[in-house]
């Protein structure tokens, strides 16, 4: 069982900034592909951004490369996403999931609880 904390979220301009980390409560999280996800109100979840158990590829939606990063430390159990240049339309709630490697990070195994992104215009 892998838990998996969210935090980071909060309110910015748009324009703006934001860093997300999750925490990983597990001694094998090398072993697992990490992905972020979002699910704006009214809009179905969608992948925003994915790297695998060594950090070594990544992934990301069209709507947001080139504004997002996705970064592991995996001595620390953490993943992280780096939102720049927000928009309104990247305004959700962000959920941190995990996925044993190997296996199709779209279709995760753990998910945290989420942590809530707003972008004011």
């Amino acid at each position: 069982q892998v838990q998996l904390v969210e935090s980071g979220g909060g309110l910015v301009q748009a324009g703006g900034s934001l860093r997300l980390s999750c925490a990983a409560s597990t001694r094998t999280f090398s072993l697992y592909n990490m992905a972020w996800f979002r699910q704006a109100p009214g809009k179905e979840r969608e992948i925003v951004a994915a790297v695998t158990w060594d950090g070594r590829s990544t992934n990301f939606a069209d709507s947001v490369k080139g504004r997002f990063t996705i970064s592991r430390n995996n001595g620390r159990n953490t993943v992280y996403l780096q939102m720049t240049s927000l928009k309104p339309e990247d305004t959700a709630l962000y959920y941190c999931a995990a996925a044993p490697s190997g296996s199709n990070w779209n279709n995760p195994t753990y998910w945290g609880q989420g942590t809530q992104v707003t972008v004011s215009s």
